[in-house]
């Protein structure tokens, strides 16, 4: 039997996400009171610019003291799709104070803060949801911290932002070099007009923050997540890359440790092979892929942002924690409890794919090869070609420590046969 009393919703933001969210609360309503088993009501939504035109918005609802809104103590769910720190923060806290459960889309804010957001809201009794803070629309974080509780997961691997990947794919497929498909990637509007957040790998390092956290059962925060962005990848990278089957991808990386006693959690491109599912995420797609104990292998893949799709992922969340609303319980808080360590990059063993330019003349190789040898990195392919006096070397490594590699690319820079290190990319997905 449905509840005729109706849920009550406040929006804190009306931008893409937030006037989607709006727009699916007022077309689908019915659908959305059938599967909750009360109707919703959005009863206040909060703004900046108060004048604009809000399209099926009634304009009685809007006000820009989101504050007063959050504190009303009458409200079951307030949606966040504000974004950053402040005064998310506060909002949210605040919320929780005042009776309301939360559902997020900020990455930026869970990253840095998920520990003390969740411990806000086990105080007061209520859920904090963010499907759609990681992979829009992509349902990841609901199966990593229920579908698979009873598993243990070891690895994360992910493209989890649209706008690095079509840059790249551009690049793959074209030829084209980076600032040419990052022009293109704005004049379509997969990039913004400062696009430093995603490029740099800001926005995959506060997801792969939240993924890491829920996978392993250990607070990670963004402070802990190695970040490498991609704006130096070049149209002669992706060239040695198909030399090798591979592509480029900016990905987000959590793994466990093989004694299982830590992790780790970074963001970087990296070559992986035209044979590994990741490789195949064109244009502005996400997809992440899980593998554990007992599961296996499993892949995830989806739109990762715009409005409809987080949309989505905002509006199940709201369902789910609509329903707890009426049963008066709440859903998974945060888990903790693994309190793993979070290892430095240093300590990270990966495969590296390092490009030399050297002097055309015999002994190079050996005096590279020695340098190799003497930092423990062991060389698994050398390809070599010459002209003019100048060559290029391209080194593939087996598995080492980031620490070693680092020191050998040093070693190398001080050799006098070596003009420079034109490039140097790890690899994975083997």
């Amino acid at each position: 039997m449905m509840r005729t009393r109706p849920l009550k919703v406040a929006l804190l933001g009306c931008g893409v996400v937030g006037s989607e969210v709006a727009r699916i609360m007022t077309t689908h309503a019915d659908d959305l009171a059938a599967r909750i088993g009360a109707p919703v009501e959005l009863v206040g939504v909060a703004v900046r610019r108060p004048s604009k035109v809000r399209e099926g918005i009634d304009p009685g609802l809007v006000t820009t003291d989101a504050t007063a809104l959050v504190k009303r103590g009458d409200i079951d769910v307030v949606v966040e799709v504000i974004g950053g720190i402040e005064p998310a923060r506060t909002l949210i806290t605040t919320a929780f104070e005042h009776g309301a459960s939360v559902v997020s889309a900020n990455k930026a804010l869970l990253a840095q803060d998920g520990a003390a957001l969740h411990a806000a809201a086990g105080e007061h009794g209520r859920d904090l949801y963010y499907e759609a803070a990681v992979a829009g629309a992509i349902p990841l974080i609901r199966p990593l911290r229920e579908s698979l509780a009873g598993d243990k997961v070891n690895r994360v691997l992910g493209i989890v932002n649209g706008t690095t990947n079509f840059i790249l794919d551009k690049m793959d497929s074209t030829g084209a070099g980076y600032q040419e498909a990052l022009d293109e990637a704005t004049a379509l509007g997969y990039a913004e007009a400062d696009p430093t957040a995603d490029v740099e790998g800001f926005d995959a390092a506060a997801k792969a923050a939240i993924l890491a956290g829920i996978s392993f059962h250990t607070r990670v925060r963004l402070d802990d997540v190695y970040r490498e962005g991609m704006t130096e990848v070049t149209a002669a990278d992706f060239r040695s890359a198909k030399e090798m089957g591979c592509t480029i991808k900016l990905l987000a990386i959590c793994e466990r440790s093989a004694d299982g006693t830590s992790v780790t959690a970074r963001v970087h491109p990296a070559m992986i092979p035209l044979t590994h599912p990741l490789a195949s995420v064109r244009g502005a797609y996400n997809a992440v892929f899980v593998e554990s104990d007992a599961a296996g292998q499993l892949m995830f893949y989806g739109p990762g942002a715009g409005g409809s799709p987080t949309a989505s992922a905002v509006l199940g969340d709201l369902v789910a924690v609509c329903r707890n609303r009426l049963n008066g319980t709440t859903g998974p808080g945060e888990s903790a409890y693994a309190d793993l360590t979070v290892s430095p990059m240093g300590q990270v063993v990966t495969r590296y794919h390092i490009s030399l330019d050297v002097a055309d003349k015999p002994g190079v190789l050996a005096q590279v090869a020695t340098v190799f040898a003497e930092h423990g990195v062991s060389i698994d392919t050398v390809r070599q070609q010459g002209k003019d006096g100048e060559a290029s070397l391209v080194v593939v490594t087996h598995r080492a420590y980031d620490a070693s590699l680092s020191g050998t690319v040093e070693a190398l820079r001080k050799l006098d046969t070596v003009r420079g290190v034109a490039s140097i990319m790890r690899v994975e997905g083997e």
